[in-house]
């Protein structure tokens, strides 16, 4: 029997991410008890801008530390990150090959006010799963358990400090003649890229 995985939840999650969920689509965890990890995919994103690697954060409500319950924490709209972050990807990817196929549906995302980040996030999540016509099925954790001998933990594992472990291939990406390739971005620069290529290359 295939042993399952816990996954946190993240914004614009990796490639890395995604290609682990493929793995163990029929055995996932979502772990909605951890304490909120600040300076983790979990608030932020990478993406392939004009000029280089461009870190995309939804910032938090104050308080949001890492004793709050991931669950718990809510969404700060103290200035316009919503703005920033679509006219971000807009000039990074409008001139890709598939970035106008996918707006009307990332637009909701940047202009509706969401309260809790995991209700943003795991409705994002399925956004990309229905994208790449992934079908995976998946349950909640519940209850916080520090370590797991029947499951495998992505939950610390997948991170902007730590190098991926699955050495990924090269594809096009609409800036690599000036910054070359960049490895492991949000999983939205290969879907804006490779459109309905990216489950296969995952």
């Amino acid at each position: 029997m295939q042993k399952g995985a816990i996954f946190p939840l993240f914004y614009l999650p990796p490639i890395e991410y995604f290609s682990e969920i493929v793995s163990h689509k029929d055995h996932i965890l979502i772990e909605n008890a951890e304490h909120f990890e600040k300076q983790s995919y979990r608030n932020r994103a990478s993406i392939h801008s004009p000029n280089g690697k461009l870190d995309l954060v939804i910032p938090v409500v104050k308080g949001s530390k890492n004793h709050t319950k991931v669950k718990d924490v809510k969404i700060s709209y103290d200035f316009d990150w919503q703005r920033l972050h679509i006219m971000s990807l807009q000039t990074s990817y409008r001139s890709s090959a598939y970035f106008e196929y996918y707006e009307d549906d990332l637009m909701p995302f940047y202009q509706k006010k969401w309260d809790f980040l995991f209700d943003y996030n795991e409705e994002f999540f399925n956004l990309f799963l229905s994208f790449m016509k992934l079908s995976v099925s998946y349950g909640y954790s519940n209850d916080f358990v520090k370590e797991y001998s029947e499951n495998l933990d992505f939950r610390s594992t997948i991170h902007p400090k730590r190098s991926s472990k699955p050495q990924f291939k090269s594809y096009f990406q609409v800036f690599d003649e000036r910054n070359g390739f960049i490895p492991n971005l949000s999983i939205a620069d290969l879907l804006f890229n490779q459109g309905p290529q990216s489950s296969k290359y995952l």
